[in-house]
């Protein structure tokens, strides 16, 4: 499991990098390219700076305090998980794009739920 939380949190540096350095880029992967514009690129680099802290923030951590990340991280997760989806049901942004977005928010909510269902767990390695 820990394995697949860094590679998320390698997947939010990236992706967060990619939204700083290139937010237009950003747009039209998201399949949103008809509207992009200043405000939408400013939001796009708002978001990047965030992915870029949650998940340094996490890779940069001792096995303590990635317990907190891990929280913090599945809280934003869900939280655009459900955003993504209120504009699917509203259609006020391409259904497509919302639904993409929030498939992926939405994946990487569900690795935080495991993981933070499997802290409770003893671990099944053997002893050393």
């Amino acid at each position: 499991m820990e394995r697949a939380l860094e590679m998320l949190a390698g997947g939010r540096v990236a992706w967060g990098a990619l939204a700083l350095a290139a937010p237009g880029l950003n747009v039209r992967l998201a399949g949103i390219g008809d509207r992009d514009g200043p405000e939408l690129r400013y939001m796009v680099r708002i978001f990047g700076s965030r992915a870029v802290a949650l998940g340094l923030g996490y890779l940069l951590s001792d096995p303590r305090a990635r317990r907190r990340w891990r929280r913090l991280c599945l809280m934003v997760d869900a939280c655009d998980t459900a955003a993504g989806i209120a504009h699917v049901v509203r259609g006020d942004v391409p259904r497509r794009s919302a639904a993409a977005l929030a498939a992926i928010t939405g994946g990487y909510a569900a690795v935080g739920v495991l993981a933070l269902r499997a802290e409770g767990r003893p671990s099944r390695r053997p002893p050393s």
